[in-house]
């Protein structure tokens, strides 16, 4: 299990590639065999997870930031003249993180509930 000592920094470091990802120019995008949406949707997601490691007692302020960022980062590409910004994009994002932080906080409550309990 990854304890969130490595769980913050891996999780600040897929956000800044998410960031970088969503302002860079159109042609330093990653190309995939997925869909765009689902490339969202999976990077927030696995954002989402790492960051629900990573901060186990604040999920509620790392759902609510995370969705608050996408927002952000989506809104921020009116800067860039080779991207654009569509609110059905940050809905995507919204909706993986939102998982993602689901996921992560499940997690959570197994490792509590197996660990062996204290007298």
């Amino acid at each position: 299990m990854i304890p969130s000592k490595f769980a913050r920094p891996i999780a600040w470091l897929l956000f800044a590639a998410i960031i970088f990802v969503t302002l860079s120019p159109i042609g330093l995008r990653p190309h995939t065999v997925t869909s765009v949406n689902l490339d969202r949707a999976l990077a927030y997601s696995l954002a989402g997870f790492m960051f629900a490691l990573a901060y186990p007692r604040h999920w509620i302020a790392v759902a609510l930031l995370l969705a608050a960022g996408a927002l952000a980062v989506e809104y921020l590409q009116y800067l860039s003249p080779t991207r654009h910004a569509r609110f059905h994009d940050a809905a995507v994002k919204i909706v993986g993180a939102s998982a993602g932080v689901f996921a992560g906080c499940l997690l959570n409550r197994v490792r509590i509930a197996a660990r062996p309990a204290q007298t």
